[in-house]
């Protein structure tokens, strides 16, 4: 789970990597997909978890 840049009014965005690992994303210095002025909130593994962000974040 994302937010746009750092803005109060950023819009929140979620993205699911199938084919990386999160230590893999976390490290990288820019992940496709997702801006470079993009802040991270989130991280986490699973259906269950991305369902639960979904459901928070209103996504």
């Amino acid at each position: 789970v994302f937010k746009t840049s750092d803005r109060s009014n950023a819009r929140t965005k979620i993205k699911t990597f199938r084919n990386k690992s999160i230590d893999d994303i976390l490290s990288a210095k820019h992940v496709t997909g997702i801006p470079d002025t993009a802040v991270i909130l989130e991280a986490g593994m699973g259906e269950y978890l991305e369902q639960q962000y979904r459901k928070k974040y209103n996504l």
